[in-house]
């Protein structure tokens, strides 16, 4: 779907009903990973927009953990929306339901609708309870996988899902490969943390010592087990906002006293130690909220199941894990999230591309924490949009207009790239150079940048991106090369890039590791225009190819073609190939006496880590 150039306002879906179907299951019934077997399985769905005639528009959402099947909509009976993921999913939305129709399930052993522990055993007519059977991820994909085919789906535009919802999207890639067109993974991983672990095993276990959790049998009785629910839900509640956003939301802000102090010792002991802290009483609303809609067996077994999701452990690595992986993944992850963190992103966008698998990973700045996925998707549903195939006719963009100068450019570059070679653009803009070698050399192109709207459309070109944003990490250029394993790419291209990055030295050495060849393009600021500005008027030239003022110009190491010359040669960089532009006849002159360094007004060099035979070094009179 194209992001730009077809936006429009978004609109409600209205009234979702929810549907439940029966599963069609084998006289064995359905025999769970770990060797239950459950007899009966119904399943709870929604349905979000229109199924085209052959069914070619059909999006797949997995829910989180305590999610449910309605991610968007009016239920019936209300009248505001209150989907979970109400700002992604409906009319000129993220995923927009003009053009795909979206269906998402509640999971097994959920307590929504879908079969669960709350659910009736046919076998006794009972609710479940202690007997409901151990599942995992892949008995909740499995049952998704037969859901949308007893609804005739043949194949799936996409998948998508966000914290253990990527989870499931990870095991829909691996297991289904050949079911789904693409799949969107965010603020997910391969498997939870040791940290994240302890907080899911600590709240289990403020569920199951609740002395009314009766070993889960506690269906017939008034009394739940909301003590040990609310607390497990206080527990979790905190991994999901960041330090920051805590600080921002709460601080050390009181709310008004609660009660008098001078009747504080009449209270029961455990009340005695509460506090008039803001953040104490967000906690608690959230507890009640949450065991007013949710069932604490439930919790018990979808938790375990995330918890014992391992690809690693399970394949033996990440690599061996994505081998069977065919659609292409987009992998997303937030810069406050440290429940699922970035690195973990990056390591699975790693070994995807070590596996030549087509990959993009947009790194969003997200300090409010892990739920931004849910609340502050602003910049979270156009990189959706952007990603997302076509459905129906494409309104293709106008073709941009360039200047002579960089026309030229792009045809030498083009000249000097392989064709059907892979190729990586560092800084790739908007894609457009990405776009121009693809239509004149049928290159497979990847681009890194840092620009969150020129990434998006890069993305929205039909190319693999690599975006970090800058959150103070560290050079951002370095971090989105270093995701690359060691030899990806026949040639990188860096088109007025290099001049752009905190430590253009470690940019190249890291470009020569993953390519043999680079091919770089960069502004010449011993241009004489450039020197005699500079000394008639002793101020920074501001023009046609500078155009930005000194204190406003992304260009942070100003070189000149001989420094950039001395550089390659003090580090045995090999220089295949220079070629000099200019647009003026006294530059095309001093380019002709051998002075290139006062005469081209940009220069595009080809460098390489080997040296090829015969080495084709410059020999010019630096001016």
């Amino acid at each position: 779907m194209n992001s730009d150039s077809r936006q429009p306002k978004p609109r409600s879906l209205g009234v979702i009903e929810p549907q439940t179907l029966r599963l069609d299951l084998p006289p064995e019934g359905f025999v769970l990973e770990l060797g239950g077997v459950l007899k009966q399985i119904d399943v709870t769905y929604e349905i979000c927009g229109e199924m085209n005639a052959d069914g070619s528009n059909i999006i797949y959402i997995c829910h989180a953990l305590t999610g449910d099947a309605h991610v968007a909509g009016i239920r019936p009976g209300e009248e505001r929306p209150d989907g979970w993921w109400e700002g992604m999913v409906g009319p000129g939305k993220g995923i927009d339901t003009d053009y795909y129709c979206v269906i998402c399930s509640n999971m097994l052993a959920g307590c929504k609708g879908t079969t669960g522990p709350s659910s009736t055993n046919p076998d006794t007519g009972e609710p479940y309870g202690s007997t409901f059977p151990s599942v995992t991820v892949r008995d909740m994909v499995d049952v998704q996988y037969r859901l949308l085919r007893q609804l005739g789906i043949k194949r799936l535009v996409a998948v998508i899902g966000g914290s253990f919802g990527g989870m499931q999207v990870l095991d829909w890639a691996t297991r289904y490969p050949d079911y789904i067109g693409s799949g969107v993974v965010i603020a997910a991983a391969a498997s939870l943390n040791a940290q994240a672990l302890a907080f899911d095993i600590i709240g289990r276990r403020a569920i199951t010592e609740d002395p009314r959790w009766k070993l889960g049998n506690y269906y017939g009785s008034m009394r739940k087990p909301k003590l040990g629910l609310g607390q497990a839900r206080r527990l979790a509640h905190i991994t999901y906002l960041s330090e920051s956003s805590m600080a921002d939301k709460f601080g050390r802000a009181r709310r008004q006293a609660w009660i008098d102090g001078s009747d504080l010792f009449k209270l029961k002991a455990r009340l005695r130690f509460r506090t008039t802290f803001e953040v104490e009483s967000y906690l608690d609303h959230q507890a009640r909220k949450f065991i007013n809609r949710f069932d604490a067996n439930s919790y018990l077994h979808i938790t375990r199941a995330m918890d014992e999701y391992d690809l690693c452990e399970q394949y033996g690595s990440l690599e061996k894990a994505f081998e069977a992986i065919k659609a292409p993944m987009l992998i997303v992850s937030l810069s406050g999230d440290w429940l699922f963190t970035p690195e973990q992103s990056e390591e699975m966008v790693r070994a995807l591309m070590t596996l030549n698998k087509p990959v993009s990973y947009f790194h969003l700045r997200a300090p409010a924490g892990h739920d931004a996925f849910l609340t502050h998707i602003d910049e979270l549903a156009p990189v959706v949009r952007a990603f997302l195939p076509w459905i129906g006719e494409r309104v293709e963009p106008e073709k941009e207009s360039v200047d002579e100068q960089t026309a030229t450019a792009d045809a030498l570059v083009a000249r000097t790239v392989a064709p059907g070679s892979r190729l990586l653009d560092l800084g790739c803009g908007n894609g457009r150079l990405l776009q121009e070698l693809k239509e004149r050399r049928q290159t497979v192109g990847t681009g890194v940048e840092i620009n969150l709207a020129q990434a998006r459309t890069t993305l929205d070109r039909g190319f693999d991106v690599i975006l970090v944003t800058p959150d103070g990490d560290g050079p951002d250029e370095e971090r989105g090369l270093a995701l690359i394993p060691d030899d990806s790419f026949d040639t990188v291209v860096l088109s007025e890039t290099l001049q752009e990055t905190r430590r253009p030295l470690r940019v190249l050495e890291e470009v020569l590791r993953i390519a043999p060849q680079a091919i770089i393009t960069f502004p010449n600021f011993g241009y004489l225009t450039t020197r005699l500005k500079l000394l008639f008027t002793g101020r920074m030239p501001v023009n046609r190819h500078l155009p930005n003022e000194w204190y406003d110009t992304p260009n942070i190491h100003l070189c000149t073609y001989r420094d950039f010359i001395d550089l390659c040669r003090r580090e045995r960089i090999v220089i295949r190939k220079v070629h000099h532009l200019t647009t003026s006849l006294l530059g095309r002159l001093l380019i002709a006496i051998g002075w290139p360094n006062a005469g081209a007004e940009r220069v595009i060099v080809q460098i390489a880590r080997d040296k090829p035979e015969p080495p084709e070094q410059p020999h010019e009179k630096m001016a």
